[in-house]
Order: structure tokens, then sequence, then C-alpha cells
């Protein structure tokens, strides 16, 4: 697998409702758009409209990775495979596939998402040979389900809910919405081994200054909460 293709690129996309806003993640090579994550239900035609903003149609987008098992990351799922006609291929990682398929009631609450089919079940450090390579990174805490994702190309940590950040500034895991305080601190610091220029925040969008300061002081100064 090379890991400097020509034509590879990845970008944040800003899905609002109201006053709501999540950033999903588009990667692409010349022959594969993948998206991360695709907001909650009933956002289909805002993210076709921005995939068509980016010069991408509908039809180009080939894969679809899904971060954990909340409904703001998951909710257009469905939709999209509809609109796609089954020509998508969905990844997530293993414990997260359950949740999808609706084999078991999302985590918070007792409702089961809509049933699709999971292509590939993903574990901790696969490499993807999508956009230049895409390391998968289980980062649980958040969710017991949780992973991150690293563009190897440009160094981009997709952090899903495992940061976040504000006014271009990294941030801690939010303290009401993280189910295991202790494993997420751990997740955080995890992610110190990693090479990173870039983190692409679900909530809060894009961090290029100071990372790995960042990163060590949240980890430095983080108790039990």
């Amino acid at each position: 697998m090379s890991l400097s293709q020509p034509n590879t690129g990845i970008k944040a996309i800003e899905l609002q409702m109201g006053s709501f806003i999540v950033y999903p993640t588009l990667l692409w090579d010349e022959r594969n758009l993948v998206l991360v994550d695709t907001g909650i239900p009933g956002q289909f035609e805002k993210i076709r409209k921005l995939l068509e903003a980016e010069g991408f149609g509908l039809d180009k987008l080939t894969h679809i990775i899904i971060t954990h098992q909340d409904s703001d990351h998951i909710g257009s799922l469905p939709e999209l495979i509809q609109a796609r006609g089954n020509e998508v291929t969905v990844l997530a990682h293993e414990e997260t596939v359950p949740y999808l398929t609706g084999a078991l009631p999302l985590i918070r609450g007792t409702t089961f998402a809509p049933s699709v089919h999971v292509h590939t079940a993903l574990k901790d450090r696969d490499i993807l040979p999508l956009a230049g390579g895409i390391q998968v990174v289980f980062t649980p805490g958040h969710t017991p389900d949780h992973i991150s994702l690293y563009h190897i190309p440009t160094q981009t940590l997709i952090a899903g809910d495992a940061l976040n950040s504000k006014a271009g500034k990294l941030l801690s895991f939010d303290n009401y919405y993280t189910l295991d305080h202790p494993t997420a601190l751990k997740s955080i610091a995890k992610l110190l081994e990693l090479d990173i220029k870039k983190v692409i925040t679900y909530h809060g969008n894009e961090v290029t200054h100071r990372i790995k300061e960042s990163l060590q002081k949240i980890v430095n100064t983080t108790t039990s909460i």
C-alpha cells in the first residue's frame, strides 16, 4: 500500500441543524470517497449538498466509517445506504457492530438503531488502504466502542468525541457525555504515540497548533472528575 498517493485529500465538513453543529470528515483518493460519521437523522440532504459543494456527487461515495454508536454519528447512515443502492461499504469497530445491526439497543437509552449491514468490523491498529492509509485507533471511554482515525499521509487525527475543541484550541473529552472518564483519559494518553499535525474533533472542528503540548497537558492535569 502506498502512503503517498496523488489526489489524496481530507477535509472536515460543517453539518448544521439549528444551533447544533458537527464536523464529519471526508477523505478521498483517485478511486474512493470516504465519509466518517453521518450526523443526526434527517440530514441526508444536507450531506448530499455538502458533498456536491466539495466536487463529489453522492454516487462517488464508496465508504462510510462510524466512530461509535451515538445517534449524532449514525443518524443519517440508513438514508445514505439506501440512496447509494447498498453500493457503499460500511466500516465500524467490532464493538460497534451489534448496535448498528440492531442486535443491541443504543447505549444512551433503550431504542434500537435501524438495522444496517456492516461490511468490515475494525480492530485497533488496523490500517485501511483508503485515501493513502487510515489507521484505526481504539479510544474507548466516551463510549465503550469508540474509535478515532489517523490519516497517515497528512498526520491528521479524526478524534470523534475522544477530544473536543473550541476556537482552534484542543480540549479534553466532554465530562457530561463521557461514560468512563478514567478510560477516556487513557485513550487520550494513547494518542501521544502518534505524530499529529492536525486534529479534527466532531464538536469544534480543526486544531493545528500545539497539539502534542495540549494532549500532554490534558493527560497531566485531568484527574478523576
